[in-house]
């Protein structure tokens, strides 16, 4: 299988999006002589290989899809799961604020299904590396998966343990915390981080933000930001423009903070010493 997001036309073994009336959607791998089968007919993927992307298509009876590359929003919110993903706005929000791109090191903790796992691997490329820890191994089996199935899997390295116990990496430029009690590992993560490199974790209730703020501010942390993602949408008509009935309001808190280094103050030059 393979997840092709630069090419222009549908190939064999490609992950595919179909999109059906009412935006009824199915994400499928393609395979010469296989078929796939809806409440709305039979698409054979031979029908499909070769096709342009973005071509509507029509299965046997006549009901309409298009078929799409899925961008990276369309893999995380159709992930098999067995715990509680990020929403892709908050790891849009993440990604972009911590600068995390090609060729960075980073660090997340609570791989959970591996929604945030295939976003990093995504983002660093191939000449990046994301470390994710987690104490539960039946979970890594299901990210791992997940992975495999993107194609992903080589840029992750996926480590059993609980964190209490340090970080086998250091310098990284990224960490994220998504874990029930961050304020328990500020030590632990200070020593993995590289100077002015960033923290993030997300939390969902207020009572945990306190006591991380508490914990970053006694452990030389700073620029600390705190806030919450709002997502509305609205109903794309012309004639009566308005938003949808339900939104994507709370769903946690994003904290960002860099690690800062404190020196000694030189001593003022003695006044009229301009050596």
């Amino acid at each position: 299988m393979t997840w092709n997001r630069h090419t222009t036309h549908v190939q064999d073994g490609d992950l595919v999006l179909l999109v059906g009336q009412r935006h009824k959607h199915f994400m499928i791998t393609l395979k010469a002589g296989m078929e796939f089968h809806t409440h709305r007919g039979i698409l054979k993927h031979d029908d499909l290989i070769g096709l342009p992307w973005g071509t509507q298509i029509y299965s046997h009876t006549d009901a309409p899809f298009y078929i799409f590359s899925p961008s990276l929003a369309d893999v995380l919110r159709d992930m098999p799961r067995n715990t509680q993903i990020l929403y892709p706005k908050d790891i849009g929000f993440i990604l972009l604020t911590t600068g995390i791109g090609p060729g960075s090191r980073v660090i997340e903790a609570g791989t959970g299904s591996g929604a945030m796992t295939t976003a990093l691997a995504h983002s660093v490329g191939a000449d990046g590396q994301v470390y994710s820890y987690e104490n539960r191994k039946a979970m890594q089996v299901l990210a791992k998966k997940n992975l495999r199935r993107l194609g992903l899997e080589e840029r992750v390295e996926f480590k059993v343990r609980d964190i209490e116990e340090g970080f086998d990496e250091s310098d990284v430029d990224v960490i994220f915390l998504d874990v029930r009690n961050p304020h328990d590992y500020i030590s632990q993560m200070r020593a993995a981080l590289k100077p002015g490199g960033y923290f993030a974790s997300l939390l969902p209730t207020f009572n945990q933000v306190e006591e991380l703020l508490l914990a970053l501010n006694k452990s030389q942390f700073a620029f600390i930001e705190v806030c919450e993602i709002m997502l509305r949408y609205y109903k794309p008509q012309s004639s009566r423009l308005r938003p949808t009935d339900r939104m994507i309001a709370h769903t946690g808190f994003l904290l960002f903070a860099r690690r800062v280094e404190k020196v000694d103050r030189p001593e003022e030059l003695e006044k009229g010493d301009l050596s």
